[in-house]
């Protein structure tokens, strides 16, 4: 595991945007900028910066928006009923399969039977080789009580803008919690980053 320097210092009032540097984003984007058709799933909410960064390159972009749907999630543990709940809330299948996932920060507000329950649905909109994208509450106790809202730059930074100045507790999930949470899927990369989360790679 290595560390990258950002300058989001813990949390921020609601409204005011941080920049951050994610290098694992970064290289991301810089993949897909050097051509070749791909398929997004956005679990965030629609960000004018996200459609307007991905619109330069070959791919297609699916926004989900997950958070509408968590309140629903945190009370069943049962995996067909998750499976169900998650189903609505993700874009319909394609034969068009997924090569990428923004999972933002979601991660961190899933209990651990809707996180597992949530990847192994969007894992069955991918290929072998799918990445998912992630950020966690690594080394930080607290985190906002409602996900941040996340969105690039040109220079494939992210820009975080709290919605809420509430904290709650972070669930801090290790990296042998996330490969219970995460059986289909094998850690490819991490970096610790200064704000205390961990920024991860996962590949189907």
């Amino acid at each position: 595991m290595t560390s990258s320097e950002d300058g989001a210092h813990g949390p921020g009032k609601a409204g005011r945007p941080q920049p951050l540097n994610a290098p694992l984003f970064r290289s991301l984007m810089e993949r897909m900028q050097e051509g070749g058709r791909s398929v997004v799933l956005d679990l965030g909410p629609a960000q004018p910066r996200t459609i307007s960064l991905l619109s330069h390159f070959r791919c297609r972009l699916d926004i989900a928006d997950v958070e509408d749907g968590l309140p629903g999630l945190q009370e069943d543990t049962e995996p067909d009923i998750l499976g169900e709940k998650i189903e609505a809330l993700l874009p319909a299948k394609r034969e068009e399969p997924t090569d990428l996932v923004l999972c933002w920060d979601l991660l961190n507000y899933l209990t651990r039977p809707a996180l597992k329950a949530l990847m192994n649905c969007i894992a069955e909109r991918g290929h072998p080789g799918m990445l998912a994208h992630a950020l966690v509450a690594y080394s930080t106790t607290r985190m906002p009580a409602a996900p941040n809202r996340y969105a690039p730059t040109e220079d494939f930074g992210l820009l975080v803008t709290p919605v809420t100045a509430e904290q709650r507790e972070a669930p801090r999930y290790t990296p042998e919690d996330l490969n219970q949470c995460l059986p289909r899927y094998r850690r490819e990369r991490a970096m610790l980053l200064r704000n205390g989360m961990q920024e991860f790679l996962f590949r189907l």
